[in-house]
Formats: structure tokens, sequence, C-alpha cells
């Protein structure tokens, strides 16, 4: 994976060992980690347009759990495509920085082109089927209520799949950004390019049909 986020964490570990807390050096380093965690994404990622391209390794820590989240839910399960989607994404961050104005949230643009990305390959595939590994299903829901409510069961993941593919792409993908991934409605309005109140219905018969569809499967 290009992008490596072992040498942040192992200056951490350095900069907080006793017999070295006074070394001005990591100390330092130290000043500089924090000073970056308190950078927005916006700032990170206008950073990155300047040409520190280095930078995108923290928004890459930021948001590839909650980028593999929403590919995994909108792929129907489908792991091995999620995590080579992720990678796509955040290439397609750096190809097309200069598109970054800074003028909103990095995490709308960021969206902006996972979507592009899952609309390419789901144009390349298909017809390829995609089927969930239920093993890795309780690691793999990142970013999302579900997820942290703790789903204890692989039967009711897998039930929980097979309903949001047979939701419409619209509907799951409304879903999934609101409920999975937690956007606010005014986010994914602009996101979807119409009207924060036409998203509040969507969302709310999408998960409507969802419940309807999961119980209807669980029966």
């Amino acid at each position: 994976m290009p992008f490596v986020r072992t040498g942040k964490k192992s200056l951490r570990f350095f900069c907080n060992l006793p017999g070295l807390a006074r070394c001005p050096l990591l100390n330092t380093l130290k000043t500089h980690l924090i000073s970056l965690d308190s950078l927005t994404d916006n700032a990170l990622m206008l950073k990155v347009k300047s040409g520190d391209v280095d930078r995108m390794g923290l928004l890459f820590e930021r948001y590839h759990r909650q980028l593999f989240g929403f590919l995994y839910h909108m792929l129907g399960g489908s792991r091995a495509s999620s995590e080579d989607l992720v990678q796509n994404v955040f290439y397609r961050m750096l190809k097309y920085r200069h598109t970054f104005t800074g003028e909103g949230e990095f995490r709308t643009w960021m969206y902006h082109l996972a979507r592009n990305v899952l609309a390419d390959h789901v144009k390349k595939n298909r017809h390829a089927a995609h089927h969930a590994d239920v093993a890795d299903v309780a690691e793999s829901l990142a970013g999302g209520s579900l997820a942290d409510a703790g789903l204890e069961q692989d039967q009711d993941v897998a039930m929980l799949h097979q309903a949001l593919a047979r939701l419409s792409p619209e509907n799951r993908e409304v879903l999934v950004l609101s409920r999975f991934q937690e956007l606010k409605y005014g986010e994914i309005a602009q996101l979807l390019n119409t009207t924060e109140g036409a998203v509040k219905v969507r969302a709310h018969r999408a998960l409507n049909e969802l419940k309807t569809t999961y119980l209807r499967i669980e029966n």
C-alpha cells in the first residue's frame, strides 16, 4: 500500500519513551506531529495541492477506513474490490489535487471522487458477481452507527448486506452515506447535487425499504 503509517507511529513511540523525554530533537518532532494532527482536512489537502504530497498519508490515516466502509456496503460486501478501490480513490486525489479549491469540505470532494471510482468499477464489472466474506465483516464495517453497535451474528450481517443489495443504487447510496458514513444531509445534498429536503425524504424511504426487505429475508 502506498500510504504507509508505521513511520508516524514509530516517531510517537520514541517521543514518549521516558528516557528520551527531554531529548531536544525528539521534542521538536513531537511538537511537529501535534501541529500536523491539528491541521484540518482542508488545510492538509491544500498542502498536498501545493506539492507537499507526503501530507496525503495523514488524510489516508483519517479516512481510509471510512472510505472502505462506503465502498464495501455499496459493492455488497466485496472486501478485495473495496480495498483496491480505496487505493484508487487516493490515487485520484493525488492526480486531481489541482481541482481541490478548499472552498467546500474535503470530505465532500473525497466522496465525489469515490463515487466516480465506484461508477467506473461497476461499469467495468457490470456482469461480475460480488460476494461478502462473512468472516471479515465485523472488521470491515467501518465508520458507521451500525458498525459501532456491533452486530453479533455473521448471519445477521449477511442478511443486512442482502437487504442493502436489493435496494436501488440511488437508495443504497443515500442510506450508506447517511447511516453508515454519518454524513450530514447538507453534505449529501451537495454531493448528489440536490436539495437537503430531497435527501431527507430519500433517506427515510430507503431506511423503511431496508427494514422491510431485511424482515422479509429474516422470515
